[in-house]
């Protein structure tokens, strides 16, 4: 499985390798954009895209990042109340 994470592609950093920075929920990285090039490089800036290990995959719209990013921060919250959970647990049996 793999799972891409939505990042605004803010910036062309290096045209001949296709490299762009992509602003992923406040953190910049480079990415590798040779998947989503499909014409002049700058009509990419503004662009959302998923982000994977270093390489934008594919183009989505702004709403659907806003989606995918308000499920994956869900995510984190449900596994934060998880592991709060089983650390309540193993609090409860080492009294017993």
């Amino acid at each position: 499985m793999c799972l891409g994470i939505p990042g605004q592609i803010v910036e062309i950093t290096d045209p001949a390798r296709l490299m762009a920075m992509a602003d992923v929920s406040g953190v910049r990285r480079e990415v590798n954009i040779a998947c989503i090039a499909d014409g002049p490089l700058e009509s990419l800036i503004g662009e959302w895209a998923l982000i994977h290990v270093g390489f934008a995959m594919s183009r989505i719209d702004e709403d659907e990042a806003a989606k995918t990013l308000e499920a994956l921060r869900g995510l984190g919250e449900a596994q934060e109340t998880l592991e709060a959970m089983a650390a309540g647990d193993a609090a409860l049996e080492g009294r017993a």
